[in-house]
């Protein structure tokens, strides 16, 4: 039996070894952070899972819909499209869908709608716009399930790890993700240690060795 990309991260998205998405970031080596056009759609929204990659056409979102059934329980589905953002191509419908489905959250490079539904389905979305322009649903229109696609300068393949919440999201190619996740452990540990010398007294300039 293959295993799923979720069953293949799963020890990378346990909770006790999830680090925030600047933490990540700057444990990778300041690669992989999206661009900040991408915000969470509600305060409270953070996502933590493996990569679905969508590539999606201008103005059309079947290639969603055809994603939330394709996907597996656990993914992020991660979605590039064609044209610019101005369309809502996810909303409360598929919301419930997809966490009827057990998915983990979306991050789309295009727009979203029903704020206010998203908020109370709880399931993350971060996107790169608000917009109530409707989509259609051509079944010939060019797409593609699994990826790869690139947002910004970031490639994205299935599998990739995903982390975003309210600062932005980053993400990280699946091989180098146990690499990663002990650097962001010796990182919080060592910012936990600069910040008691901090409340101590201690001066930044001093504890990083910065010029005066």
């Amino acid at each position: 039996m293959v295993a799923s990309s979720a069953d293949r991260l799963s020890a990378a998205t346990a909770v006790s070894d999830r680090f925030s998405a600047a933490t990540v970031h700057e444990a990778a080596g300041r690669v992989g952070a999206l661009p900040a056009r991408l915000r969470p759609a509600y305060s409270a929204a953070t996502v933590h899972g493996p990569a679905f990659p969508v590539l999606c056409p201008g103005g059309d979102n079947l290639w969603l819909h055809r994603a939330v059934a394709e996907a597996d329980p656990g993914d992020v589905l991660v979605v590039q499209t064609t044209s610019a953002d101005e369309y809502g191509y996810w909303g409360e419908i598929l919301s419930e869908a997809a966490r009827a489905r057990g998915l983990s959250g979306l991050v789309i490079d295009g727009g979203v709608r029903d704020l206010g539904a998203l908020d109370r389905v709880g399931f993350p979305v971060f996107s790169s716009s608000i917009c109530i322009k409707g989509t259609v649903k051509d079944p010939d229109g060019p797409g593609r399930l699994g990826g790869p696609i690139r947002i910004g300068d970031v490639r994205i393949e299935r599998g990739d790890l995903i982390v975003g919440d309210e600062d932005g999201v980053v993400a990280i190619p699946r091989q180098r993700w146990p690499e990663v996740l002990e650097s962001s452990r010796e990182r919080e540990d060592k910012e936990s240690k600069v910040i008691a010398k901090i409340r101590s007294g201690a001066s930044t300039l001093d504890l990083y060795s910065l010029p005066r």
